[in-house]
């Protein structure tokens, strides 16, 4: 039976950003050597000529059982698509396997938030999220933010997110000296104390601390790349760094 993303704890989670699916291919299978829990397919990466179901599958196959997150953002290899043909795109991901889709908080609405506030686009999600739920798949919604927060606005965001129906939370924020770190920190004790879903609080900005501790404090999941390159995200750290962290910090 194939492990899920509601089920398994603290799962180390490979984030596929690549052009082909040999590239994705050949680091699935580095990345189950050195003890991938799951893999994320950021599909807008893979060029126009291989998003389709038999490279989907293809590149699903690999994981030997692991699941698949999979995003279908805007930009990259996606410009010029509309959010109606993304939200196609991501229901065609869970019918050819992907266990967990990504729903963009201003999908079918762009927001600076990434959370659109148009009550016609939250009904078009809410849609969405039914179908992806009636193909099997599980949702996350996610809203990049792209600057620090307070934890009143963080808070909003995520139970706003629960309330359309995601599974799984997604909050990506910024930390660029101590004190923002501390409180994002802080703000995940608060995610874990009461917002009752699983979640992924993360930063972005200069400082790493709270992307390597989050899986302890109470993210459902860490995002890792198996290597760095010209296409991965400089701020998510190596699976052999969140390896350790995770197997050898205990509180």
């Amino acid at each position: 039976m194939q492990v899920d993303f509601l089920t398994r704890p603290e799962m180390l989670t490979v984030i596929l950003q690549c052009e082909t699916p040999e590239t994705a291919i050949g680091r699935i299978r580095n990345a189950n050597m050195l003890g991938a829990d799951a893999y994320g397919l950021q599909v807008e990466s893979l060029k126009p000529e291989y998003q389709n179901p038999d490279v989907y599958k293809r590149i699903f196959a690999e994981g030997k059982g692991r699941p698949f997150y999979v995003t279908h953002y805007r930009g990259k290899s996606n410009s010029g698509k509309t959010d109606e043909e993304l939200a196609e795109g991501l229901a065609t991901l869970a019918e050819s396997g992907a266990v967990l889709c990504d729903v963009m908080g201003d999908l079918f609405c762009k927001h600076p938030e990434e959370l659109t506030d148009n009550e016609e686009a939250i009904q078009k999600q809410m849609a969405l999220i039914d179908k992806l739920h009636g193909i099997g798949a599980q949702v996350l919604m996610s809203s990049h933010v792209h600057k620090f927060l307070p934890a009143e606005r963080v808070l909003e965001i995520a139970f706003e997110q629960k309330r359309r129906g995601a599974d799984i939370i997604k909050i990506v924020a910024k930390a660029n000296d101590m004190e923002q770190q501390l409180e994002n920190l802080r703000i995940t004790n608060l995610l874990k104390e009461t917002l009752g879903a699983p979640f992924l609080f993360l930063s972005g900005g200069k400082c790493s601390l709270h992307r390597r501790l989050g899986i302890k404090l109470g993210c459902c999941m860490a995002l890792c790349v198996y290597e760095h390159d010209a296409f991965s995200t400089p701020s998510q750290p190596l699976l052999s760094t969140m390896k350790t962290v995770r197997d050898t910090c205990d509180f």
